[in-house]
């Protein structure tokens, strides 16, 4: 199986989105990995799994110092039920663990809803393997991936 940066690096190159990859130590927590890279913890993306009630699943990119609204995150999506699929289903459906999941080199292309406070600055999020992060552009990131972007935080 290829590599977790192997994948990612190949569809971010696919979608004609540049990406940087850092190595770092490892990271007990999003706060420690912002610290870790130097950044503030907003500057992180989180790269959510969420499970809608039919069994598919879907993307949300959500700045590390933010939660998702369950409400305004269905109101997008227009579903009534979503929820966070357990981490071996996470694992299952992306080929990628948690704290390296990314929409990038997913083995499923699913929808992506990315909450607008991401745009304009360079993010960094998971690449696909532990102790290595990807450093994008989110307007690219955005772009590159046909995302929906809208309020999908609190």
């Amino acid at each position: 199986m290829v590599e977790g940066r192997e994948r990612v690096l190949a569809d971010a190159t696919a979608r004609g989105i540049p990406i940087e990859f850092v190595e770092r130590t490892a990271a007990a927590s999003l706060e420690e990995a912002a610290e870790i890279l130097g950044i503030d913890p907003a500057d992180i993306v989180k790269s959510l799994v969420v499970k809608r009630h039919d069994g598919s699943f879907l993307f949300a990119l959500v700045p590390g110092d933010r939660q998702i609204s369950w409400a305004k995150l269905r109101a997008v999506v227009g579903v009534n039920r979503l929820r966070l699929p357990e981490a071996s289903a996470a694992l299952e459906a992306t080929g990628y663990e948690r704290g390296t999941i990314t929409p990038l080199g997913n083995t499923t292309a699913w929808p992506v809803f990315a909450d607008e406070r991401i745009l304009g600055r360079r993010v960094g999020m998971g690449a696909g393997e532990h102790g290595l992060s990807a450093f994008v552009d989110a307007d690219a990131l955005v772009a590159g991936l046909d995302a929906t972007v809208a309020d999908i935080t609190d």
